[in-house]
């Protein structure tokens, strides 16, 4: 029975790694340097609106369920420490939480709350915006890599 739910907790959270590094691959990839072409202004608009849809019932579960397996996991590590998944599932949940949720709280979400606070026609918002996108883009790298290592862990750990 435990062995099944460890199994399961592990699926899902290769899965939810997966779609969360798939969100944050497609912004690195592709949406900021979209964003980054437009008037700042407009820029700041579109980055607003995002960070204000983005809190909603699908990406939160993805983003915070996935984080909560990677609290139980460490429990199953624990079980399985000596077939070698445990190790794989300890450095999976830890990439995922330190380098996904740690990440977003300490960085990207700062940065979401400087840039939720200028109104965007002043230059001072345009001034922001440089900064934004390179800090903003630079550290969502950092979480695009984070789950996709913990899902490649994760993976390995079901074998």
């Amino acid at each position: 029975m435990i062995e099944q739910a460890v199994f399961y907790a592990t699926f899902a959270a290769a899965v939810g790694s997966g779609l969360v590094a798939g969100i944050f691959y497609a912004f690195s990839s592709f949406v900021m340097g979209a964003l980054g072409r437009l008037p700042p202004g407009h820029g700041i608009e579109a980055m607003q609106a995002i960070n204000v849809v983005v809190i909603n019932r699908s990406f939160m579960l993805a983003f915070f369920g996935t984080a909560l397996l990677c609290c139980a996991l460490p429990v199953a590590a624990y079980l399985r420490w000596n077939d070698g998944a445990g190790k794989l599932l300890l450095l999976g949940s830890l990439l995922y939480l330190v380098g996904t949720v740690g990440v977003t709280m300490a960085f990207n979400v700062p940065l979401n709350n400087a840039l939720a606070a200028v109104r965007p026609e002043t230059a001072e918002a345009a001034s922001l915006w440089a900064h934004y996108l390179e800090r903003w883009t630079m550290w969502n790298t950092v979480r695009t890599a984070a789950p996709t290592a913990a899902m490649i862990l994760f993976i390995a750990a079901l074998r």
